[in-house]
């Protein structure tokens, strides 16, 4: 498919991100699981050390921008659906959420194969590097005073 490619902004990178987003969505409503519930688990099972809930709340209001009473709304979803347990201070991942995302993964692989093969590397490490610069100068102006 030969298209002109438009330049890239702000709303080239939202449908992109909604796109992606849907694609990802239609998978986690099948194991009944939202969005947000999906990236607060994957945020404690791949960290590196164990997470309190105010850890998790700062990695996934860093990654979603969304408000913190809604993250740890989600949190307790999480708890409630036994994908996170406590344990002392700390929210770890149950064997079923472990095994929850792996599950997911599994059935995204092959979708996000069809979606990101065939792009050249070169195009894609053009791409990361202006999506990083475009997510750090957001962050910035995320904390940046108004007025």
């Amino acid at each position: 498919m030969t298209t002109t490619a438009p330049a890239a902004d702000s709303r080239v990178l939202a449908l992109a991100h909604y796109a992606a987003r849907g694609v990802l969505e239609q998978v986690l409503v099948r194991h009944g699981v939202t969005f947000q519930q999906q990236v607060a688990l994957r945020a404690a099972v791949t960290a590196d050390a164990p997470q309190t809930p105010d850890d998790l709340v700062t990695q996934v209001q860093g990654s979603l921008k969304s408000d913190t009473a809604g993250i740890r709304a989600t949190l307790d979803e999480l708890l409630a659906a036994r994908l996170l347990v406590t344990d002392g201070p700390h929210l770890r991942p149950t064997d079923a959420g472990r095994e929850l995302l792996a599950a997911v993964g599994a059935e995204t692989a092959p979708v996000t194969a069809r979606i990101w093969g065939g792009i050249p590397a070169a195009d894609l490490a053009a791409a990361g590097r202006v999506l990083a610069l475009v997510t750090e100068r957001a962050n910035a102006e995320l904390v940046a005073p108004t007025g």
